[in-house]
């Protein structure tokens, strides 16, 4: 892997993580395959005592149809102290997610905590962290440009639109560091898993054994389902039982 170095547009002090712990392929493909995403992998975290799911009536999807699974990169932003009027005079913009984009390896996912109200991320955002290969982002704030990020095939699930820009108003506070999205601690390199139903965030160390529990999930479910198929009377379906 290339060492990654940052673009300068931030202190170094603001920094985490230059580049994340792997995630292997096979567990990308194994949280994909699982026919209820995020229902599925909500449920093997529940019974491993892990809470990581936020649904999608917080994190809103700009395209319920995408499924994405991938690696977190982090960005907190915070709101500037001085009014805007000054930040327009200046004109330098500190939002600073380029940063992220500039270490996201293919399959990345940007996660952003932003805020309510104020778009921590447009149209030419989107379009640098799909050219960098990521696979969409989550921000816990609003984003705008949504029709450029749809065109482009770049999902977002945000708490929501607005066309309120965050140049003026926002500073980046670090990149690749923990950050608290919808509640749930999210580090750098934990997996993000997003549908239409919502967004799990699995700590990194836990995914493997997050995605064995879903999977024995899904073969009961599959076993339950036939039973039900197949006209099994409903006092005699096997009971859902949290598996071990």
């Amino acid at each position: 892997m290339t060492q990654k170095t940052n673009l300068g547009k931030l202190p170094p002090d603001r920094f985490g993580l230059l580049c994340l712990p792997e995630l292997d392929a096979a567990l990308i493909e194994g949280f994909l395959a699982l026919p209820d995403l995020t229902g599925m992998t909500s449920d093997a975290m529940d019974e491993l005592g892990l809470m990581g799911a936020a649904p999608a009536s917080l994190l809103i999807p700009t395209d319920p149809s995408r499924r994405i699974v991938g690696r977190a990169l982090t960005v907190e932003n915070r709101r500037l102290s001085s009014d805007i009027a000054e930040a327009v005079r200046e004109g330098r913009s500190r939002l600073g997610e380029i940063e992220a984009h500039n270490l996201a390896e293919p399959g990345d996912v940007l996660v952003i905590k932003g805020l309510e109200g104020v778009s921590s991320m447009g149209g030419i955002s989107a379009s640098i962290g799909l050219r960098q290969g990521e696979v969409g982002a989550i921000v816990d704030g609003a984003v705008r440009d949504t029709a450029r990020s749809r065109s482009l095939g770049y999902p977002i699930w945000s708490r929501g639109a607005s066309p309120i820009t965050g140049k003026w108003r926002i500073e980046t506070a670090s990149i690749n560091q923990p950050v608290s999205i919808c509640g749930v601690t999210v580090s750098p390199g934990d997996l993000v898993a997003a549908d239409e139903t919502g967004v799990c965030f699995v700590p990194h160390r836990d995914a493997g054994v997050v995605l064995a529990r879903a999977q024995a999930i899904t073969a009961d479910e599959r076993a339950r389902l036939a039973e039900i198929d197949s006209g099994v009377p409903i006092a005699e379906l096997t009971p859902r039982k949290p598996t071990r």
